[in-house]
C-alpha cells in the first residue's frame, strides 16, 4: 500500500473515530459512508495524475476537513476557506466526477484524460463563487398549457408598459462558500437593481451556522433599507433553526410570510404575496386550505412564495399567477452551462430543475439558486444573481 493510501485509510478512520466521539451514531455512520466512498475513489484516482506525495497529501486533508468540522458549528475565517475549504471541495467533488475512472481502474484499466474531472471541478468552483446579475423577462400570458408541469419558454416581452421588477435571494446556505459579507453584497447588489420587491425563498443556513444567532442578522442588514418591500417563506433547513432565522429576519425588516398572504401596492400595481410553508407530506390539502383563507384581491397580480418547486403541481389550478421557487439549486450538476437544459435533478425526478414552467394557466420560476450546499460544488450549473421583469399581459381566468 502506497504511502498516500496509508494516509488516506488513517484519515478516514479518524474522521469516523471523531464523529463517534460526538455521540452520533446515524451521523457518525453517513459520515464512515462519505469519507469511505472518497477514499476508495482517491486511491484509485489520485496517483493517476502524477503529483508528488506533498501535493495530493494537503489536498486529501483539505478533502476531509469538512466531515471533520461539521460537528463544530459557526462560520470560519476568509483566509480557512481560501487555503482549506475551496481547495478540499475541488478535490472532494473532482473525486466523485472521476468516479467512471475509479471502476475502470479497478478492472484494471486505465482511462486517459485522469486530469478532465479535476478541470471540471475547477470550472464548477468559477461556478460556485462567481455570480453575474441579470435581467430574466417573464410573461404572463394566461395561455392554457399541459396539465402538469412542463418546461416553457416565456414570449417575448412586451415594449409597453412597466414590468414589476423582483429580486429573487434563494438558498444562500450561510457556510463554507457563503459568507455573510458575500451574502450582504448580494443583499446590496439587489437594492442597487431598484427592485419593486425583494423576495427571499428559504434555506438561509447550513449545518455549520444553524446555531450562530449573529451572522445571518449581519448578511441581511443591507435589507432594512427597503422596509415594506422584502418578503420571505421558510424553506426545509429553516426548519432545523426556526428561531436563527426568523429572528435575523424580523431585525432586518422582512416580513416572513408562513401560510400567510399580504397585498403590496407597487409601482407596477397590487401584488398579492402568498407565501407558504414547507411541508413534505400533504402539499395537496395544505395548498388547498392556503389559497382558500386568502382569496386573491380583485385586479391584484399574485405572487406564490413556495421554496419547493415539486409542490407547484398541488397549487389549486388558476391559483399561481407566478409561483418562485429555489430548492433545487438549478439541479447543481449538469449542462445548463453549455446552453443545455439537462441537469441531475431532471434525470432522477420529475421536479422542475431550473427555469420557466407552466402547469394550465399558472406558471412557475425555479431560481438556481443563490449558494449551493450538499454535493461539494456546482457543476456545470451557475448560480443566479437576476432581477425578474414580469410582464402581465393577462390575468389568468381563476
Amino acid at each position: 500500500m502506497s504511502t498516500f493510501a496509508q494516509a488516506t485509510v488513517a484519515l478516514w478512520l479518524a474522521v469516523f473515530a471523531l464523529a463517534l466521539a460526538q455521540r452520533r451514531r446515524g451521523f457518525a455512520i453517513a459520515i464512515g459512508l462519505f469519507g469511505g466512498l472518497h477514499a476508495l475513489l482517491s486511491t484509485a484516482v489520485a496517483p493517476r495524475l502524477g503529483l508528488p506525495l506533498w501535493v495530493t497529501l494537503p489536498l486529501q486533508l483539505a478533502a476531509f476537513s469538512p466531515l471533520v468540522r461539521l460537528p463544530f458549528r459557526g462560520l470560519r475565517p476568509p483566509w480557512f476557506h481560501a487555503l482549506v475549504t475551496l481547495p478540499g471541495h475541488w478535490w472532494l467533488a473532482s473525486h466523485f466526477l472521476a468516479i467512471p475512472w475509479a471502476v475502470a481502474s479497478a478492472f484494471g484499466y486505465a482511462l486517459p484524460w485522469a486530469w478532465l474531472p479535476f478541470g471540471v471541478g475547477l470550472a464548477g468552483l468559477v461556478d460556485s463563487l462567481w455570480v453575474p446579475t441579470r435581467v430574466v423577462d417573464i410573461v404572463l400570458d394566461g395561455t392554457p398549457l399541459a396539465q402538469h408541469p412542463v418546461r416553457h419558454r416565456s414570449p417575448a416581452a412586451p415594449r409597453d408598459g412597466r414590468p414589476l421588477r423582483v429580486v429573487q435571494i434563494t438558498d444562500p446556505h450561510l457556510g463554507p462558500f457563503m459568507s455573510a459579507r458575500r451574502l450582504a453584497r448580494v443583499c446590496t447588489e439587489a437594492l442597487r437593481q431598484d427592485p419593486d420587491l425583494i423576495v427571499l425563498t428559504g434555506d438561509f443556513l447550513t449545518f455549520e451556522t444553524n446555531g450562530d444567532r449573529e451572522s445571518l442578522k449581519r448578511a441581511l442588514a443591507p435589507l432594512k433599507a427597503a422596509p415594506g418591500k422584502v418578503f420571505a417563506c421558510l424553506g426545509n433547513h429553516d426548519h432545523e433553526a426556526l428561531d436563527v432565522v426568523t429572528e435575523a429576519l424580523e431585525a432586518n425588516g422582512v416580513m416572513l410570510l408562513v401560510d400567510r398572504a399580504f397585498t403590496a401596492d407597487t409601482h407596477a400595481g397590487l401584488v398579492h404575496i402568498v407565501g407558504v410553508d414547507f411541508r413534505w407530506q400533504n402539499r395537496e390539502a395544505h395548498l388547498a386550505d392556503v389559497f382558500y383563507r386568502y382569496p386573491r384581491p380583485e385586479g391584484a397580480l399574485r405572487l406564490v412564495l413556495l421554496h419547493d418547486p415539486g409542490a407547484f403541481a398541488h397549487v389549486p389550478a388558476g391559483e399561481g399567477d407566478l409561483v418562485l421557487s429555489g430548492h433545487t439549486h438549478g439541479g447543481q450538476v449538469g449542462l445548463v452551462r453549455v446552453g443545455l437544459p439537462y441537469t441531475v435533478v431532471s434525470a432522477l425526478s420529475k421536479v422542475p430543475d431550473h427555469g420557466f414552467w407552466g402547469r394550465g394557466v399558472d406558471r412557475l420560476y425555479v431560481h438556481r439558486g443563490t449558494g449551493h450546499y450538499g454535493f461539494p460544488l456546482r457543476v456545470g450549473v451557475p448560480a443566479e444573481q437576476s432581477v425578474l421583469h414580469i410582464h402581465r399581459e393577462a390575468r389568468a381566468p381563476r
